[in-house]
């Protein structure tokens, strides 16, 4: 079985896409599949139409270039086509069996194009939804003109996938609501590869001196600093937290859009001293600082976007044995069973999350429980073996479906 993924970007860029892709790809290699990578124009710019990361051969697609790409709206159409011309290019080279495209929207329209030019089935993976992506960017405005042309764009790339997959039922339901039929949505679940997670280790006392952590107690937050996440509602509560824990620090282990707000709002709230920000650190290194937080906290706010969205981080918490606080927004509420893997709170209420990290501190004999249910659930239901597997039928179907097209013709 040949598989052509498309995709908006890749490694060497790091971000929650990457490493799902990572995973996808690996576990299908380990089933016997072969697959293919392409990314499009956002990838970046590049010379070269093949690269090769850490193992992995990828072709790219150079950005399209004059007045037509740089002006806003139809430089998204010059992103479909710079790909669609890629993709005749490279279906012609790996001769796949399956084309297997990966939000947003965009790679959809191009990868439908192909599919009809070399009568190939297409699978449409939906991670998120671009327009709501765009709300949080700022980009676009919930529900206005913008913002209804592309969630048109998205229902026309849906019903016209031969099948369409997604990462949690979140999103399966919205998609649901756009009319396809169940069964044409498969949910294959974010997870983690269990055996690159092991049980957090004892802190590594060097470098927490040097963080200026001896003899604290942490909590904290590992990823990218968007607003969706709710960092705010984190630094907010801190103060009515400190009041009961005076040995309480934040360590906020990342960068991103927020980065600087969130250190001037630091500032502002009087807690500077006792929050650490160790801004972007090596993926090879991020094991090290899980290990010195005592409670993970996902603050994220309540949003179309994170009511339909599982995230990742959580899991890769659950994974390494690590006790968390996470609001109850929808995405969180597939992953997390309140009071047995993690503690959940009212979503962006700051009195409620420094009840929550107040209950956890003051009662530490409920943490070995917590962490042993949170590794079962990643390793019986979310590893990627078992996620993956869904991929198999879906497949074998729209195969034989187009043997038996050709057959007939």
């Amino acid at each position: 079985m040949r598989i052509l993924h498309i995709l908006d970007h890749s490694i060497p860029l790091h971000s929650g896409y990457t490493f799902r892709t990572l995973s996808i790809l690996k576990a299908q290699r380990a089933r016997g599949w072969e697959t293919f990578h392409l990314t499009g124009a956002k990838q970046g710019a590049t010379h070269q139409l093949e690269e090769t990361i850490d193992g992995w051969h990828f072709y790219r697609t150079p950005a399209g270039s004059g007045l037509f790409g740089r002006l806003p709206i139809l430089n998204q159409l010059s992103v479909i086509q710079s790909l669609s011309r890629r993709l005749n290019e490279v279906i012609g080279t790996v001769k796949p069996d399956i084309l297997h495209a990966h939000s947003p929207v965009l790679n959809a329209m191009a990868t439908l194009q192909a599919g009809r030019r070399f009568n190939l089935p297409v699978v449409y993976e939906v991670r998120a939804f671009w327009e709501d992506a765009a709300v949080d960017h700022g980009t676009s405005r919930e529900w206005g003109l913008r913002y209804r042309l592309t969630r048109a764009l998205e229902s026309y790339a849906l019903r016209r996938a031969d099948a369409v997959t997604t990462i949690c039922e979140g999103l399966r339901n919205d998609i649901m609501g756009r009319g396809l039929p169940a069964e044409k949505i498969t949910t294959i679940p974010n997870a983690v590869d269990i055996e690159a997670f092991s049980v957090s280790k004892e802190a590594d006392d060097t470098l927490k001196n040097q963080l200026g952590l001896g003899g604290k107690r942490v909590i904290g937050f590992i990823g990218s600093f968007y607003a969706y996440e709710g960092l705010e509602v984190l630094l907010r509560a801190f103060p009515m937290m400190r009041a009961k824990h005076p040995d309480l620090c934040v360590l906020l282990v990342g960068g991103g859009p927020q980065d600087a707000f969130l250190r001037q709002l630091a500032v502002e709230l009087g807690i500077r001293d006792n929050v650490v920000f160790t801004g972007r650190v090596p993926h090879d290194q991020v094991k090290r600082y899980y290990d010195l937080i005592d409670i993970l906290v996902y603050p994220r706010l309540s949003m179309r976007l994170t009511e339909l969205v599982t995230p990742l981080k959580p899991l890769e918490a659950m994974a390494q044995g690590r006790v968390l606080v996470a609001s109850d927004v929808g995405g969180h509420l597939e992953l997390i069973r309140d009071g047995e893997t993690g503690l959940l709170f009212r979503a962006g209420n700051t009195q409620s999350l420094a009840d929550k990290v107040d209950e956890l501190l003051n009662a530490p004999q409920r943490w070995p429980g917590l962490r042993q249910a949170g590794r079962h659930f990643v390793e019986t239901e979310r590893n990627w073996r078992v996620s993956v597997a869904r991929y198999e039928p879906i497949y074998k179907q729209l195969i034989a479906g187009r043997r038996k097209s050709i057959e007939d013709h």
